[in-house]
């Protein structure tokens, strides 16, 4: 019998070194499909061509708007003129708020409506991934699954919601919120974003906790570590690459978004996306204001997303492998 236990330990072995020789070499066989000159070429055609819309606007953009509306953004360097002043009067554009202020009303509803679903989130991948509760497995999926609603079906319910409250069997569950106060319409697009973002948040960050070695949370158990020291000491920093890859994602949606805004913040509150709708007059007559309001626009995104580039792909990638 201990022949034939060592037997098979033997051809286990084997199989085992076998099977993960296969796999190296498909990775490794992968790695040079990707580094290969071919690939370098198509990925540098890919990045050109999705490059020429944002050039062609940048030109136009700089070009007079007599030039915009009678030739094309290319015929700028055979005949170049370019000008200011479309960013100048963008600068100056006054209707129900101006540029700058739109800029603020942006950062006031973005910042928040990043921190909220990523701190919610990251607790609840931790809970998921390392605290055992009866219908976990469930519960998760339903989560996961909330991702398949379209957020214009909550547009109404929502503002509903927030006007009225919540009332169940009699019982007030959300007191509603006062719709003419400024605090209360930021704190409602605030509550929208965060709700619209938790599922693939908590997916996304689920995948990085759980990645985690068992060993280590483990190790912090046996030191006295209850889940609160857990969760800031090990947890909070070994996931922040995926934080600041979600982050990155959170920001750009919720700083290039017009429906939730126009929604839930009107008026005095609406963001530089607003704005940007108001910038090209009633019948679309002003676009080339547009154009230069657009690359205003993107300042705070560009720098946001060199900021975190570091972190970019290794949050993306965290949690796909294990082991």
């Amino acid at each position: 019998m201990s022949t034939s236990a060592s037997t098979s330990t033997i051809a286990g072995t084997r199989t085992g070194a076998a099977t993960g020789s296969a796999n190296r070499g498909a990775l490794r066989r992968t790695k040079l499909r990707l580094s290969s000159p071919w690939a370098t070429v198509g990925a540098i055609v890919i990045a050109v061509i999705w490059t020429i819309p944002s050039f062609g606007l940048l030109v136009t953009s700089f070009r007079p708007p007599a030039d915009i509306t009678t030739s094309g953004w290319w015929t700028a360097f055979t005949n170049p003129q370019f000008t200011l002043d479309n960013y100048i009067n963008t600068l100056n554009f006054n209707d129900t708020i101006t540029v700058g202020q739109s800029f603020v009303n942006s950062l006031v509803i973005t910042i928040p409506a990043t921190v909220f679903p990523i701190t919610l989130a990251l607790m609840a991948a931790y809970a998921f991934a390392w605290i055992d509760f009866k219908g976990k497995d469930w519960l998760f999926i339903a989560v996961f699954a909330m991702q398949v609603v379209p957020l214009q079906m909550a547009l109404v319910p929502l503002l509903s919601m927030y006007s009225n409250g919540l009332t169940l069997f009699g019982v007030q569950i959300f007191p509603g919120l006062n719709l003419n106060s400024l605090t209360s319409t930021y704190a409602e697009v605030w509550i929208s974003h965060t709700i619209f973002a938790l599922p693939l948040a908590v997916f996304i960050l689920h995948n990085s906790v759980s990645a985690i070695p068992r060993d280590v949370i483990e190790a912090a158990k046996v030191d006295g570590a209850g889940h609160g020291q857990t969760f800031f000491r090990i947890v909070l920093p070994l996931s922040m690459p995926a934080i600041a890859s979600f982050a990155i994602f959170q920001f750009l949606w919720v700083w290039n978004d017009l429906l939730v805004a126009t929604v839930f913040a009107p008026g005095a509150n609406a963001p530089i996306t607003k704005l940007l709708t108001d910038l090209s007059g009633t019948y679309g007559q002003q676009w080339y204001l547009l154009s230069a309001g657009t690359f205003l626009a993107i300042i705070v995104p560009l720098i946001v997303f060199f900021a975190l580039q570091r972190f970019f792909v290794r949050g993306l990638l965290a949690g796909a492998t294990k082991g």
